[in-house]
């Protein structure tokens, strides 16, 4: 393979009924920063249907170039439509990075099109950097968390990754850069088109995402049981928080999955993290550790939460979250 004829950084850039993703911003930002180190540009996959602004949007964001696929069959996320336009907009540029999120779309295409273009992809990573020969060091947490796995692709190009909502930083959009918009047809095989879309069901749901919220109030095995919970949601009530939590209580049946943080759930950046009987195994950790404020309530004194917290009680939740949310109750009542 010659390495000389792969240029660039490509995102894809997923959107969803019409609204891109803060996930493709996120990699956007990070693929800015690739670029630069190696002096290349930026390049956006977008693909749907009737996408109107949406590359401008882009641009803001970081993108040199957006490439528009705007074809009636990727209305909706189907696998093999839009795995058969991504792949044909990469053997076509030849890009030498390629970087998706891992979200439920971008986990279903990304091994399709690393198994179509005879490429790695490493999966979920945390961390992404151009090293001194100018592969792209690939970091994602290994053996259930207990270490960090740097991986390598020196063999393949494109060299590929996902990596999940909230782990990068979105940049602020500057709306006077410049770029360009190719839009390309792609030749679709639709004797391959297998599955078809029959009924879109939106669930309805008042809680907002986990990986949106400003503030988190999160509870681990030392919240106990249901009743537990309810402290914590009296408690969120009073400051505008979303309720989370570790993987523990999920596993209990006390929360769902959607709102677990940590290696196997969500990762978060919230501006106030609260830890709430959650001891801080290196799982969680790499779910929370980049929040702007973290607060941890915890008995033991020893738990490794505290090495990571801002501000650390030691004590007794159940007692400790009722009094605090009184205090708050009390505070907004005076107002």
């Amino acid at each position: 393979m010659d390495k000389e004829l792969y240029k660039g950084v490509f995102v894809f850039a997923e959107q969803r009924e019409g609204v891109i993703q803060n996930v493709a911003f996120e990699l956007i930002g990070k693929a800015r920063e690739l670029a630069d180190s190696i002096g290349e540009k930026v390049t956006a996959i977008l693909c749907g249907y009737k996408m109107g602004e949406m590359p401008k949007e882009l641009i803001a964001a970081g993108a040199d170039v957006v490439l528009v696929v705007d074809d009636e069959k990727l209305e909706h996320y189907l696998t093999e439509p839009y795995a058969q336009a991504v792949t044909h907009i990469i053997q076509e540029c030849k890009p030498e990075i390629v970087l998706l999120g891992a979200t439920t779309i971008g986990r279903d295409l990304g091994p399709r099109l690393s198994s179509r273009l005879r490429t790695g992809l490493t999966a979920d990573c945390t961390s992404l950097e151009i090293g001194e020969d100018r592969n792209l060091m690939m970091t994602r947490p290994a053996f259930g968390g207990n270490l960090m796995a740097t991986i390598v692709s020196k063999a393949h190009r494109p060299q590929m990754s996902t990596v999940r909502p909230g782990v990068m930083r979105r940049r602020v959009a500057d709306n006077s850069r410049q770029g360009t918009v190719e839009n390309v047809t792609v030749p679709f095989d639709t004797s391959k088109f297998r599955v078809r879309l029959v009924k879109k069901v939106h669930e309805e749901k008042n809680m907002v995402d986990i990986t949106e919220a400003h503030i988190l109030v999160s509870g681990g095995r030392g919240v106990g049981s249901q009743d537990g919970f309810s402290k914590l949601t009296d408690l969120a009530g009073q400051i505008h928080a979303e309720v989370s939590s570790s993987r523990a209580m999920v596993d209990a049946g006390l929360i769902g999955h959607e709102r677990q943080v940590g290696q196997t759930g969500k990762t978060v950046r919230p501006d106030i993290y609260m830890a709430i009987g959650i001891s801080g195994a290196i799982q969680h950790l790499a779910g929370m550790e980049e929040s702007d404020f973290i607060i941890a309530i915890n008995k033991d004194k020893f738990a490794p939460i505290f090495q990571v917290a801002d501000l650390g009680v030691v004590g007794d939740l159940h007692k400790i979250v009722p009094i605090l949310t009184a205090k708050l109750r009390a505070s907004m009542q005076d107002k």
